[in-house]
């Protein structure tokens, strides 16, 4: 019977992982895995998107990136010259979503919000590509858009939804 019992919660615990498709590309899934460290917290597009309202949105993307399209509500803090003491004035207890194109530099900067003692930070794992990959809007100064800003060639393969923009 403990062995049994042993068997369901591995079989549980395996269907959790296998359930918490953070992306849904095999091949981009593969990618994420190698790319980042896994150093903070993750949080998929649904779970973002069943909370939305009550996050902090962090843009760390640079000013040209963020200008072409961003999460509607999201705060550029960029990830080059990203400085703590220019971020916005934030509880540090606030639920906080960093991302950026595919989640390696809102991996760092979530590192270091973690280190300056913010205590629910989270990188969105696929990041921006995987947002729109999944259906999901993102706007720019205009309002709601197709453009997405794809970084470069190399990566911009990952996105397979919206209007890729390279400039």
């Amino acid at each position: 019977m403990k062995r049994k019992g042993i068997l369901v919660a591995g079989l549980l615990l395996f269907l959790a992982i296998a359930g918490y498709s953070q992306v849904k590309s095999g091949a981009y899934r593969l990618m994420l895995k190698t790319l980042l460290q896994h150093s903070v917290p993750e949080t998929d597009v649904p779970s973002t998107v069943k909370d939305y309202p009550s996050l902090v949105l962090l843009d760390a993307r640079e000013p040209r990136e963020y200008a072409v399209s961003h999460l509607k509500g999201a705060v550029q803090v960029g990830y080059d010259h990203f400085e703590l003491d220019k971020l916005p004035k934030l509880d540090k207890n606030s639920r906080i979503v960093v991302y950026c194109s595919v989640g390696y530099r809102s991996e760092k900067i979530a590192e270091k919000l973690i280190q300056a003692g913010y205590k629910n930070v989270s990188n969105l794992y696929g990041g921006i590509f995987e947002w729109v990959n999944q259906g999901h809007s993102v706007y720019n100064a205009k309002g709601r858009t197709q453009k997405v800003h794809a970084y470069d060639r190399t990566w911009g393969v990952w996105l397979n939804k919206g209007e890729k923009v390279y400039e």
